[in-house]
């Protein structure tokens, strides 16, 4: 995976991508989509820490498996 940084790989199986912005973007949740599909992750958090409350910050995706061809 060149070029691409994942934040936070919990057990192989959850990726945490961590921001500090002014609020989430939909490029945030696309970031997060392609870190999942190019390692076969199912399950990734988005967190924003710019937030009063740490709960409006986060955000789960899931990601559904590919297509058979």
């Amino acid at each position: 995976m060149l070029g691409y940084r994942i934040d936070v790989l919990v057990e192989g199986q959850v990726i945490v991508e961590l921001k500090a912005v002014e609020c989430l973007v939909s490029i945030h949740s696309a970031q997060l989509l392609t870190y999942l599909r190019l390692t076969g992750c199912h399950v990734g958090l988005l967190i924003n820490f710019n937030v009063v409350l740490l709960k409006d910050g986060l955000k789960r995706l899931i990601s559904s498996p590919a297509p058979p061809e």
